[in-house]
């Protein structure tokens, strides 16, 4: 997320205090109501439970699919007296070489459905099986996370509107943000100090810049925090009547 605030930032350790507080409160309330934003909205997605198809099964434990099939039809009677449902029963469409089509049906198992199946196998399938399901668990988790991370992310980490950051003003002059920044310091409208450009004096409080402060955030959660000047449209403006660039 970014924020910017508009005005004159100078006064000393009082004002510069008072302005970060008030800043990094904001980003924190903002970051709160992203994750929760963000929880709610992907706690579907994180109650997604994963599938193995018969297809697979037949595959891990090196039997043909018709005898997993035959397999599962067998089981099914006693699972669903105790569960009250059937397994899931889907089907494929094939193409054949004489352009038929084919319809090859497969189940589509949950994890417990599976190692039910499993009890009948013998321990080197059923280890293959467990071992599968934790590769599938474990990815779920990493791609769930992932993905809420991600988003959040990308929403606390939005750019500003109404300002211009020193790289988008200098394409407008065709000039690298190197160039443009060295050319507005020999021209005295701005100096550089502890690692940032700052407007001099006598052009603060024409609301020619405004401060940016943007918060990053990591995938291991470290919190990343640069305050850096931006370029209002007055400022823009300015700049062209002083770098004679007909950029408008």
């Amino acid at each position: 997320m970014v924020v910017t605030t508009n005005g004159r930032l100078k006064g000393g350790d009082v004002k510069q205090h008072y302005y970060i507080m008030e800043q990094t409160t904001t980003i924190e309330v903002k970051m709160n109501n992203c994750f929760n934003h963000f929880n709610n909205e992907n706690s579907n997605a994180a109650d997604v439970e994963p599938r193995m198809t018969s297809l697979e099964i037949a595959t891990l434990t090196g039997k043909q699919h018709n005898d997993v099939l035959k397999a599962i039809r067998k089981m099914e009677p006693a699972w669903e007296k105790v569960q009250g449902g059937k397994f899931s029963l889907l089907q494929k469409t094939y193409d054949l070489p004489n352009g038929g089509k084919k319809l090859m049906p497969y189940y589509s198992l949950t994890k417990i459905e599976t190692l039910y199946i499993a009890t009948k196998f013998n321990d080197e399938a059923r280890a293959r099986l467990v071992i599968r399901w934790e590769e599938l668990e474990r990815n779920l988790r990493r791609d769930v996370s992932r993905t809420d991370v991600s988003r959040v992310l990308s929403a606390l980490n939005e750019e500003a509107e109404d300002t211009l950051t020193a790289t988008q003003v200098a394409k407008t002059f065709n000039m690298t943000v190197y160039d443009f920044n060295m050319v507005l310091r020999d021209m005295g409208i701005q100096y550089r100090r502890h690692g940032r450009w700052n407007l001099v004096d006598e052009l603060q409080g024409r609301g020619l810049t405004a401060m940016r402060t943007h918060v990053s955030y990591s995938l291991k959660g470290e919190r990343k925090v640069k305050n850096y000047m931006t370029w209002t449209m007055a400022g823009l403006h300015y700049l062209n009547s002083k770098l004679g660039y007909p950029n408008f």
